[in-house]
């Protein structure tokens, strides 16, 4: 039997994180859009601080995501940053950069480190590496499928995190791309139109024209999302029985009310688990109640758990 999990989802306000909180939620990943891609919404220091508070206070821990690409400008305003966050009580930093790692070492030791580097944490010996650097937790892949993830743990010396469910992202740029292609096509932008997350705006190609991608850009630049989500529900005991520490579920571009019944399931499943891993069966019921929340137009799917990978 493996060690019990924490449930990790992203939150974009105070509010989103305490009604994630009522659900089950055990940690939060946060942030500022400045340092942080790819979040539901944004945190301002003085609302970190109080999102710390709130959690602390429940037992749950407070992770900031700083994933930005790094600029030699951004280095500037970093090392505030990092001193107001290990100011504010935060648990953890999730970093893909070196040189986050080496101010939070350096300004707030207090920190434990998250590496994150997308899809290249894909081996034992390379989290290993990063966590003789000073990381506590590796965050693997989505590339990677079941058996790579439930036998990489007896190897790993640091905390495992696998995302168990919600969409991915599967392209990023700098550039502006939505407002240059249309831009393109003779349609007149706005400077203060937003082509953020709330336009709704997506992506279809010609060959799988039932498929929409997600497209958004904001201040780091363009993301374009997978066309369905993730969900690994019904082998959830595989990655439980084998010990992985964080199970995150993605909370971007969906209602809160979505995440709320998501993340209620997951607690569910999870502990009716370890209360008795031996005797624990997965009940039809809740991949049933997720599908009558989930958009009618992304369909739930295994993601890469259950593909042959190449490298």
């Amino acid at each position: 039997m493996g060690n019990r999990p924490e449930l990790l989802v992203p939150a974009g306000s105070l509010a989103e994180l305490q009604a994630y909180l009522d659900c089950g939620a055990d940690a939060f990943l946060i942030g500022e859009d400045k340092f942080g891609m790819r979040l539901p919404g944004a945190f301002t220091p003085a609302e970190i601080a109080e999102a710390v508070r709130i959690a602390h206070e429940r037992g749950a821990k407070i992770y900031v995501c700083i994933n930005i690409l790094m600029s030699n400008e951004l280095l500037k305003d970093l090392p505030d940053y990092v001193k107001q966050l290990g100011a504010a009580g935060v648990d953890a930093v999730q970093f893909g950069d070196p040189s986050v790692l080496q101010t939070v070492k350096e300004l707030a030791p207090q920190l434990k480190l998250h590496w994150n580097a997308e899809m290249t944490s894909t081996n034992y010996m390379t989290a290993n590496y990063w966590g003789s650097k000073g990381a506590s937790r590796v965050v693997l892949a989505r590339e990677l499928n079941m058996d790579e993830i439930t036998e990489m743990q007896p190897h790993l010396q640091i905390e495992s995190e696998v995302q168990v469910h919600g969409m991915t992202n599967i392209y990023h740029s700098k550039r502006s791309l939505v407002r240059n292609y249309m831009a393109h096509q003779g349609r007149v932008i706005g400077e203060n139109e937003s082509v953020g997350m709330e336009r709704g705006l997506f992506l279809i190609e010609a060959e799988r024209q039932d498929e929409k991608f997600p497209i958004y850009e904001d201040r780091n630049g363009t993301h374009i999302m997978s066309s369905d989500d993730i969900c690994i529900l019904e082998d959830l005991h595989m990655l439980l029985g084998a010990g992985v520490d964080s199970l995150k579920i993605e909370t971007i571009l969906k209602p809160v009310s979505y995440n709320e019944a998501v993340i209620r399931i997951y607690r569910q499943a999870i502990d009716t688990y370890f209360t008795d891993p031996e005797a624990y069966e997965f009940e039809e019921a809740w991949i049933e109640k997720i599908r009558e929340a989930q958009d009618p137009e992304r369909e739930l799917s295994f993601g890469f758990f259950y593909k042959e990978q190449v490298y």
